[in-house]
């Protein structure tokens, strides 16, 4: 089935869109990033798309080693800090040209008032017995930070404290009064050290997510607090269904998505001394679960072109979780394709929706045109870079034509170069299923692997006629297609023939 949209682009009008794609990226515990695996894969991600910030879970976990306790020769227990690892993993960051977003959780084991703990490795998610240890070891931390890297870079990283505090499994009996005292001692202990320090929350996840923004502002407005910005996650499927090691889910109304987000806005524009607060998508994703196969499809990349489309629409940032598959919540993954939250799986392979990422970041310019199915902007030189999709929760077998019509300068040649992903041009998930799926993979496969994950370059050559030009694009279901229509400047070489050497 072959749909046909019309678009005729008036580069005079400016459409509404906040393109802020790489602002920040998700990752797994910062623990991880002592293995080279996860090294190489980020390296991959920082050359091909180039992020700005990285957040993570785990920071204060026992695996970073930071909060120790010993006793002195009276007896008394003291704590000590050993940033031996922390100095490691942002040493690795800022190499990559990375800020740290800042989430601080877990609770170390020696200072949490309780057992309860999340995760394969185990993340502690009680509330500190003792809340001024608490505030020291934060206040510690940040203060080795600025020693180590400057204090002006330092006060650029933004701090959210904790994590999903409305989920029960992240924040034991999902205490709302017990969150907000910890925010409140968590802010004011830091805005003492320094009052320039951005400090965000209450990093929610779906689950009343209305009540918890709502209530974390009322007890902000009671206790006059002015938090720098405010925090939320965002996840987009239905329940998964389990089979083996896998979760199944199908994608739910994106339009509902987006709903949800205008909410958060309205929430925060209703109290008048948070109206314009800014707001960051600290997380989002299709599914929520590191175990489902929608991550490594084609479907997945053409639906995440359409959020992209749109999550600046209300929000400052959004950051996708996460940029690789070393991951291990659920534990130690067994194959290199397993439905993992990254941009890459394992072995460096990048999956379709990596390329949705450096497709918008290919983006830089006026937009001119948004719709549900495009992003048009115009560049400076007086050309156009866009970018096509044909998302959907349930296969349609349906094809988009899209026949578009752009203000030309009459008898200007132009040049158009198109980069496609689709299941037949980009799919390393097919190619790893025609294998055998195999769970260890050699240097030749992976080879392979990394070279059909890569989009299908194309251009042509276009002469308008009249003062427009019209281009065809054609994008097949759960397609995503970059393209960039540019005026030629002629450089021929003397003597060169480009058709006498092609069809003689």
């Amino acid at each position: 089935m072959k749909e046909n949209r019309v678009y005729e682009i008036d580069d005079r009008k400016e459409v509404l869109f906040h393109n802020n794609v790489d602002f920040c990226i998700g990752t797994g515990r910062m623990g991880l990033a002592l293995q080279q695996a996860y090294q190489d894969q980020l390296r991959m991600v920082q050359d091909e798309i180039g992020f700005r910030h990285i957040r993570g879970h785990g920071l204060f976990s026992d695996d970073m080693a930071i909060y120790q306790e010993y006793e002195d020769a009276s007896g008394v227990k003291r704590a000590e800090y050993n940033f031996t690892y922390l100095d490691m993993v942002m040493d690795s960051y800022r190499k990559c040209g990375l800020k740290p977003f800042l989430e601080l959780g877990f609770m170390p084991d020696k200072m949490a008032s309780g057992k309860q703990t999340i995760f394969y490795w185990k993340g502690n998610v009680t509330p500190p017995k003792d809340y001024q240890a608490w505030c020291d070891l934060v206040c510690a931390t940040l203060r080795h930070l600025m020693e180590r890297y400057g204090e002006e870079e330092v006060l650029t990283w933004p701090i959210e404290v904790w994590n999903e505090p409305n989920l029960p499994g992240f924040w034991k009996d999902a205490d709302m009064e017990e969150y907000f005292k910890l925010f409140h001692r968590t802010f004011d202990a830091i805005k003492a050290l320094n009052v320039r320090f951005r400090v965000g929350g209450p990093a929610i996840c779906g689950v009343e997510d209305e009540l918890w923004i709502r209530e974390f502002l009322n007890y902000c407005r009671k206790e006059k607090l002015m938090p720098d910005f405010i925090t939320r996650h965002h996840y987009t499927t239905e329940f998964p269904k389990p089979e083996g090691h896998y979760g199944y889910a199908a994608l739910s109304d994106a339009e509902q998505g987006f709903d949800n987000l205008r909410s958060t806005r309205d929430i925060i524009d209703s109290f008048e001394e948070y109206r314009g607060l800014e707001i960051h998508i600290t997380e989002f994703n299709t599914s929520y679960i590191p175990n489902c196969p929608l991550h490594d499809t084609n479907q997945n990349a053409a639906y995440i072109a359409q959020q992209l489309s749109r999550l600046g629409d209300v929000n400052e940032s959004y950051s996708y979780w996460t940029f690789g598959d070393i991951f291990e919540e659920q534990g130690v993954p067994f194959t290199p394709f397993h439905g993992g939250f990254g941009l890459v799986a394992n072995g460096c392979i990048p999956k379709p929706t990596f390329w949705t990422f450096r497709f918008y970041k290919e983006l830089c310019g006026k937009c001119v045109h948004k719709s549900d199915d495009m992003v048009i902007v115009s560049t400076e030189n007086g050309g156009y870079q866009g970018i096509a999709w044909n998302a959907a929760g349930k296969r349609q077998d349906r094809e988009l034509q899209f026949d578009l019509v752009f203000p030309a300068v009459k008898g200007k040649e132009y040049s158009l170069i198109k980069k496609t992903v689709d299941e037949d041009t980009c799919n390393p998930l097919r190619m790893w299923h025609d294998m055998g799926e195999p769970a260890s993979l050699d240097e030749k496969q992976k080879k392979l692997l990394q070279d059909c994950a890569r989009p299908f370059i194309s251009g042509n050559r276009l002469a308008a006629s009249e003062e427009k030009l019209s281009v065809s694009l054609t994008v097949k279901e759960f397609g995503v297609v970059y393209f960039e229509l540019q005026p030629i400047k002629a450089e021929n070489d003397r003597g060169f023939d480009y058709n006498r050497a092609v069809l003689n």
